[in-house]
């Protein structure tokens, strides 16, 4: 296949609505792009990460040279947990405010560069905070520049309009979708994510597949968003093994990378709807939940309860991981045994949650802003009953 043999270190310039800097080597794009920001008349710089991985990864050594040699002036917040909150990004905006920041940084993986979107909104509209943003009660229309440095290859975020935060005293994990905040610039460097966890790369890695799972069988699906599903399944299939095996397998990071970013244009096209729209209360309730994992833990009762309205695209696309089952029963099984040959074998009870349960998350799912439109968008009507027997069927294995 031509991907066993493309050189990776060679870096590609891919244009979506934001310029992503792709491939092994490409953390040296930042020098350019402080370069570019200086010139657009950027003073000072928002750096918005979390608590360690930015440096331990060596991007912040690269970031740091280049806003020293344009001359900017630059904060860092470093306190963004997993599950980001409104609390975290206020906070942010305050350390951004006082600086005079004009352009933000991220650099981490989807909860910093969420983080981040979010401040560089609030950046604009000063009299608003975090909960104003996530409660929906603007619209903005303006950001400051983002640049995104991406160190996991799951969330798509460095590539599309969306952002989550939470608000904890509500459970609520809402999200945003906005024209302003897709990143003017992008990083994604596969030399940066060796040193992800085994646990982080598979979880992050879910993150993309369901990602196209949900944008190819939306009602907004369109055949841009199926054929990046297609060839984001195949590459996650082929190489999420690689890098379970071999966590220092360049190559496998590489190509891992680039079906999140491509599964990131598809949703960002296709839109998402029911394994986001219930996985969001699950680590809402649980913000220690990552959330690769609870939509690894749901994904196989989303495509069984699907499969009936979109069994030819779901065929198609699911191919490499699903060939030879039939039925949404058995294309679910066949999914979830796939999910557990990785490593992730976790169940919703397995987490803590029981049936019990089951009411106040179909509360949250209707409830938390932004939610509903994410269910209103499945193939299937997403009633109460669809929705709890999704959960159901997700507390102990299909199979």
């Amino acid at each position: 296949m031509w991907d066993d043999v493309f050189p990776i270190d060679q870096v590609q310039e891919i244009r979506t609505k934001t310029t992503v800097y792709l491939g092994a080597g490409a953390i040296k794009k930042i020098y350019d792009i402080a370069k570019d920001l200086k010139e657009k008349g950027v003073d000072n710089v928002l750096v918005v990460t979390g608590r360690s991985s930015y440096k331990k990864t060596g991007a912040w050594d690269h970031v740091e040279k280049a806003l020293k040699e344009q001359g900017m002036g630059y904060a860092v917040y470093d306190k963004v947990t997993p599950n980001p909150t409104a609390d975290s990004v206020d906070e942010a905006t305050k350390m951004g405010k006082d600086l005079g920041a004009n352009a933000v940084i991220a650099i981490g993986g989807g909860s910093p560069i969420d983080a981040a979107k979010s401040v560089a909104i609030l950046l604009e509209y000063k009299d608003k905070t975090a909960r104003d943003l996530y409660e929906l009660s603007f619209v903005p229309q303006r950001a400051v520049p983002l640049v995104a440095i991406n160190l996991t290859h799951g969330t798509g975020t460095e590539v599309d309009r969306f952002a989550v935060v939470s608000i904890p005293e509500k459970e609520y994990k809402p999200a945003i979708a906005y024209d302003c905040i897709y990143p003017m610039y992008s990083i994604d460097d596969p030399e940066l994510m060796t040193g992800l966890s085994l646990d982080q790369t598979k979880y992050v890695s879910i993150d993309a597949l369901n990602h196209v799972i949900e944008a190819c069988t939306t009602k907004t699906a369109n055949p841009f968003s199926i054929l990046l599903a297609k060839e984001t399944v195949r590459l996650i299939a082929k190489y999420l093994p690689k890098a379970v095996e071999n966590p220092q397998d360049l190559r496998a990071r590489y190509f891992l990378l680039y079906a999140s970013m491509i599964a990131g244009v598809s949703f960002d096209n296709g839109l998402l709807h029911f394994t986001h729209a219930l996985e969001h209360p699950l680590s809402a309730i649980k913000p220690e939940l990552a959330h690769g994992l609870g939509l690894a833990m749901i994904v196989p009762a989303v495509v069984e309860a699907i499969y009936p309205a979109s069994k030819d695209i779901l065929d198609e696309v699911l191919e490499p991981i699903t060939k030879g089952a039939e039925g949404a029963e058995e294309v679910a099984k066949t999914l979830e045994k796939w999910i557990f040959s990785v490593g992730v074998t976790s169940k919703l009870e397995d987490e803590g949650f029981k049936g019990e349960d089951i009411p106040k998350l179909v509360k949250l799912v209707r409830e938390t802003p932004s939610l509903d439109g994410l269910v209103s968008l499945a193939p299937v009507e997403g009633t109460d009953e669809v929705i709890k027997k999704i959960y159901q069927r997700s507390l102990k294995p299909i199979a």
